[in-house]
């Protein structure tokens, strides 16, 4: 297929390249000049000429295209957007000119942008997709080379509209990753596996952070006993807003494990453990204002707050959450952040009413 991806980050640079290695003609658009500005000019130096390190051997991959044009978009079948989703909106905004009707757009991960589609595209007849998490766990070591240390062994997605999740399916199965999906992109959205260790670890990670100047782990470290309470407390929250929007209600841990084995014997806190543990996990969040807290925390916090606020579920800890890195980073994440009024309640409903139809079997 004519694949886009629209960011040449970590993520999106090794998903382009393990695309194009699987038979695609893939196309890497670098979105903005902030971050892996290097490694785009290694691309665009040397043919769109990646290399891909995992598990001590090294695959070489000739990405067909690099660019920074947006509107070469408009030939892809399934345009994969592998940004921040911070500038998601922003992004959805210059890219509506270029999108055509028929097209999937895959939002990695998503945290409910699907609204913003609603709310930027209308008229174009797009099926939106939204992934929980990240394919794979990697990083640019240097400009063309990438590290991959782990990849999930199921791919949760949630499809908008719902009705369209076995045609959608048939096509997203095609690029290789092993896909599973969900009844909606409210399971997808909200069960980001960062909204929960993200946040907690970054926030009581900060004194380590700083005293270290980054180097150290977070998954190695600082899930203590008593951070686990505060984890285990923030999910609580979270399901409880799930139940009442007529969701199942799913530990982080058994969602985590849903992603990393195919051992459903395992306990899932042990599997969580084993996955924070692995020796190839990068150091970091190297700073305080990292993606860690300046996307988790007005991206997820807010947006299950704003939740929990509509449905009139209390939400505590999260509030607390968000009061405290809004004070560490010396500004307010709600300012920033992914709430109602921002993504619009009309369009909320919207994707609610069409998971209860698609529930119901009237989609």
């Amino acid at each position: 297929m004519k694949i886009s991806v629209l960011g040449a980050g970590n993520g999106g640079t090794a998903v382009a390249a393990e695309l194009s290695l699987r038979g695609h003609e893939v196309t890497l658009v670098k979105t903005s000049n902030s971050m892996h500005d290097d490694n785009f000019e290694y691309l665009l130096k040397n043919g769109g000429v990646v290399n891909l390190i995992e598990g001590g051997k090294t695959r070489t991959a000739k990405i067909a295209h690099v660019t920074r044009e947006l509107s070469e978009i408009s030939r892809s079948e399934v345009v994969i957007v592998y940004i921040q989703t911070n500038y998601h909106e922003e992004l959805i905004k210059r890219i509506k000119p270029h999108l055509r009707g028929g097209q999937i757009l895959l939002l990695n991960p998503g945290y409910l942008s699907t609204a913003y589609v609603l709310k930027h595209c209308q008229g174009i007849d797009l099926t939106v997709c939204e992934a929980q998490s990240s394919f794979l766990d990697c990083r640019i070591s240097e400009p063309g080379t990438i590290k991959i240390g782990f990849r999930n062994v199921r791919n949760p997605l949630g499809i908008y509209p719902a009705a369209r999740t076995r045609r959608a399916g048939e096509k997203l199965d095609r690029l290789g990753f092993p896909f599973v999906y969900l009844p909606s992109v409210i399971e997808a959205g909200l069960h980001n596996p960062n909204l929960i260790v993200h946040t907690v670890g970054a926030v009581m990670s900060i004194p380590r952070i700083e005293k270290t100047n980054g180097d150290y782990c977070m998954y190695h470290e600082v899930f203590t006993p008593a951070v686990w309470r505060i984890l285990e407390a923030l999910d609580n929250e979270k399901m409880d807003v799930m139940e009442k929007l007529g969701c199942e209600r799913l530990p982080y841990v058994e969602a985590c494990k849903y992603r990393n084995t195919l051992d459903d014997s395992r306990d899932a806190k042990e599997v969580f453990f084993w996955y924070a543990s692995m020796p190839t996990r990068a150091k970091g969040p190297v700073t305080v204002d990292s993606r860690y807290i300046s996307e988790d925390v007005p991206q997820g916090l807010v947006l299950l707050e704003s939740l929990g606020s509509m449905l009139g579920v209390k939400t505590p800890v999260c509030t607390a959450l968000i009061n405290i890195a809004s004070a560490a980073l010396g500004r307010d994440l709600r300012l920033e952040g992914r709430t109602l009024e921002r993504l619009g309640e009309d369009r909320l409903e919207r994707i609610l009413t069409d998971r209860r139809a698609s529930e119901e079997g009237v989609a």
